[in-house]
């Protein structure tokens, strides 16, 4: 199918007077672009391919209720059958790298390594050599969280035995992919992925109490995590010459009145630091530790319920990162629990979230436009952290079904805008931005409800026709010109679009 992109839209630039101004509308020199997708959520192809059974499958099949539309992702976007034309369009918006993830049941499907599924494999080597024939830089991620239902019957990320099951996965990804790749992640979201042991909004949708399973589960992925990355720093490296990280989900925070600037350290450091300071400091921050034994001793147990790192894992964790891997999307405003001054405990940060009314709605509830905290964020982690390399590797908004999708671009425009302030007047070293997502997909507990995608899927229809939004245009001149800019006039530009992409597809 042959796709070509035609720019209709007219565009609006800000008018500047200073030299300055203009200039903080641009790009760094080098500056990169990218789209993110995985491989449960776009994919589909569940039982084919000899791909095992992973506890999405396992989840979305047992627990229809759990999910909003009950829906589930066995055949989603497709794209494990059209992936060529998903890279055709990341291709022809102009964006220089596609970040996705591989199925760790399409490459184990039993779990172990005593069978390797050599089509799973060449599956995504046939997409890897797709990307670098249209010039299209491939970041993998190895787990985004999908594991075969057989090693989650056997507890998964609660047993400690995954960091090494996982190991040996990765081991494989390293030593199939590694040749063609040279940007991995390790893991998606420790802190998301273990939600799932302690309610059942996500899989495994283990309802464990009082966080016990939830912090055996990010101990033992910064284990698995650190181990991947001496495998590959000790028998890859050298050969393939490439960077790992791992993706860390962090809020941003902004002060109200109260300037509560303790209460907003306390909020980043039980989230974002859980990840962060092992690896950027070592060992779990501080005050999670302090506040997970007061308040576990309040709830009659003999011990804190936080997992200890013993002096060896502390080292082997710390500096296993050769770029800050960052994915955001919204910001709140932090509180101390007032009922902590009677002595009540409920929950182990003792923190408060409010968001405005007047901060811009998304399709999902808690999911706002601030771009704000966003920048905030930015300066947190380069002052934290000792101002790490960052690659954003996720950002996104989800729209409620529309094609002419403003709102999606207002919050680009606002959240860049503030990346281009850290970057060029608080020296953050931010070295790219990858959206969150290039299709619209399924979204876990959301399922098809909350679209991401600056393309439009027909989940309606088996073709699964990909229809782009007016952001994807939007994004278009954007990259061309290495330049923020504003949000587009309408009139009746979406009917062109439509018009004009219709035509070239007949």
């Amino acid at each position: 199918m042959k796709h070509t992109l035609v720019l209709v839209l007219s565009w609006t630039i800000i008018s500047y007077t200073s030299c300055d101004e203009i200039d903080s509308l641009t790009f760094p020199d080098g500056f990169l672009f990218g789209v993110a997708t995985s491989s449960y959520q776009t994919e589909g192809a569940w039982n084919e391919s000899d791909k095992g059974i992973n506890m999405f499958d396992s989840w979305s099949h047992t627990c229809p209720e759990c999910i909003r539309d009950r829906s589930h992702g066995d055949i989603a976007c497709d794209s494990y059958h059209k992936y060529k034309e998903d890279i055709t369009l990341t291709k022809q918006f102009g964006f220089n790298y596609y970040r996705f993830s591989i199925s760790w049941a399409r490459i184990l499907p039993a779990g172990f390594t005593h069978y390797v599924n050599e089509e799973g494999i060449q599956h995504y080597k046939d997409i890897i050599k797709y990307l670098r024939k249209n010039s299209i830089e491939p970041m993998v991620t190895i787990y985004h969280y999908d594991h075969p239902q057989i090693l989650e019957d056997m507890g998964g990320w609660t047993n400690e035995l995954m960091v090494e099951w996982y190991a040996d996965y990765a081991r494989i990804i390293f030593q199939e992919f590694g040749p063609m790749v040279k940007i991995f992640t390790t893991v998606n979201e420790p802190q998301e992925m273990c939600a799932g042991y302690k309610d059942n909004g996500t899989a495994p949708g283990k309802l464990l109490p009082h966080n016990i399973g939830y912090y055996l589960c990010i101990h033992n992925l910064l284990k698995a995590h650190a181990t991947a990355y001496h495998i590959y720093d000790e028998e890859f490296r050298a050969s393939q010459n490439g960077i790992i990280s791992i993706n860390n989900p962090c809020s941003g925070q902004v002060l109200d009145d109260s300037n509560d600037t303790i209460a907003a350290d306390t909020a980043f450091q039980f989230y974002c630091g859980m990840v962060g300071h092992p690896i950027y400091i070592g060992d779990y921050p501080p005050i999670v530790k302090k506040r997970v034994a007061l308040v576990s001793k309040y709830q009659g147990y003999h011990k804190s319920r936080l997992p200890r790192f013993s002096p060896e894992w502390i080292s082997y964790i710390k500096g296993t990162a050769d770029y800050f891997a960052l994915n955001q999307y919204t910001s709140e405003i932090v509180h101390s629990d007032p009922d902590e001054a009677r002595g009540i405990y409920k929950s182990d940060s003792g923190i408060t979230h409010v968001r405005k009314s007047t901060w811009h709605n998304s399709s999902i509830y808690w999911l706002k436009s601030v771009p704000e905290g966003f920048g905030n964020l930015l300066r947190k982690i380069k002052d934290e952290y000792n101002n790490p390399i960052v690659y954003i590797t996720e950002n996104g908004f989800p729209d409620h079904g529309e094609l002419n999708d403003l709102d999606r671009i207002n919050y680009f425009r606002s959240y860049l805008e503030e990346l281009i302030i850290a970057v060029k007047r608080d020296d953050c070293r931010i070295l790219s931005y990858t959206i969150w997502s290039l299709l619209d997909n399924w979204e876990f507990g959301y399922g098809y409800t909350t679209p991401f995608g600056i393309v439009k899927v027909n989940f309606n229809s088996t073709s699964r026709e990909r229809t782009p939004k007016l952001s994807a245009y939007w994004w278009t001149e954007v990259i061309r010109t290495h330049r923020l800019q504003d949000v587009p006039k309408i009139n009746d530009t979406l009917a062109k679009i439509e018009s004009v992409w219709k035509s070239n597809h007949r």
